[in-house]
């Protein structure tokens, strides 16, 4: 078998990749090296999965319809975890036509390829930032997540409304995972957990929406990748799949602890919430423990310990 991983050296891709690479797969890493952070970062991870010799690094972008169409052939592509993506819902709003080109076009390119090389399965990453400011709490997957707040959330709904004609019409197996807040080791520097890190020194200021009153699903990356690994691994018709801890937390809290690991405080300032941003996510996963034998262990006190650690060594405290 030879898994496709779009976005593989990404943060949620390449630990993907290289966890798929760890037991033994074949991978093929497709990723555009963009500049939407520090291309850098994406450049040391490729350079740690192209050690496996079972790993293959592809430079291209999932909107070229031909690059993509030769891969699946070329390689022999049985398996496509697609995590490419223009990210970031607030850096959505002002650019709309470049998340739909990438985020729609780019995996209507990846679904016309993986129909014609009839591949065993495709999962599809997805966002909970398609349910809004839904007051059905917790997030369920039967919610119609019709009322997108910025194009990020509104191109990942239509990505996984389009997933679904190729299952009706084509027969493919396709499973849409909704991340909730992925965080851990080698996460992604425009995200908070990454930016309260710097913040504990550098003593930039940092802006809580709410004055930090708001509340989200923090997910630990390693249980995030087992939640994908066995999405990959069962087939199961098409399904949208909730991929998330269950355990919301107010931003205050989660900045207290890791203000506990660095010790030391964190300065910061109370902002409105802009209307990109629903006041909390919270993941009912129930079906991810049904078909996927999801089951998170890790805590946000023990991920954020762990990503601490990880942090640390990063910077050479």
């Amino acid at each position: 078998m030879t898994y496709l991983v779009t976005g593989g050296a990404g943060f949620i891709g390449g630990h993907v990749a290289e966890a798929l690479l760890k037991r033994g797969e074949r991978a093929v890493v497709l990723d555009n090296f963009n500049a939407y952070y520090d291309p850098a970062i994406k450049r040391r991870n490729a350079e740690r999965l192209s050690r496996y010799d079972s790993c293959v690094i592809i430079e291209g972008d999932i909107r070229d319809a031909a690059l993509v169409d030769r891969l699946f052939p070329e390689h022999g592509v049985t398996h496509v975890a697609h995590l490419a993506a223009m990210a970031g819902v607030r850096e959505s709003v002002n650019q709309t036509r470049l998340y739909l080109d990438v985020n729609v076009m780019g995996t209507m390119n990846l679904l016309e390829a993986a129909k014609a090389a009839c591949i065993e399965q495709f999962v599809l990453a997805s966002t909970s930032s398609v349910y809004g400011r839904t007051k059905s709490l917790p997030f369920v997957e039967t919610d119609s997540a019709d009322r997108p707040l910025a194009a990020y959330p509104a191109s990942k709904r239509a990505a996984e409304l389009i997933a679904h004609t190729y299952h009706n019409l084509a027969g493919m197996n396709l499973t849409c995972l909704r991340f909730f807040n992925v965080y851990g080791p080698a996460g992604r520097p425009d995200m908070m957990p990454w930016r309260l890190l710097e913040a504990t020194q550098t003593g930039e200021e940092i802006k809580l929406f709410n004055g930090g009153d708001i509340r989200r699903d923090w997910t630990y990356i390693a249980d995030t990748v087992e939640g994908v690994l066995a999405a990959l691994n069962k087939p199961l018709g098409y399904e949208i799949i909730n991929l998330g801890c269950g355990a919301p937390i107010s931003l205050i809290d989660f900045i207290e602890i890791i203000e506990d690991c660095a010790g030391k405080s964190i300065n910061t300032v109370s902002v409105p919430t802009p209307p990109s941003d629903p006041p909390i996510t919270y993941c009912d996963n129930s079906k991810a423990r049904e078909l996927l034998g999801f089951a998170p262990r890790v805590s946000v006190r023990e991920g954020l310990g762990r990503t601490w650690e990880w942090y640390r060594g990063y910077r050479g405290l």
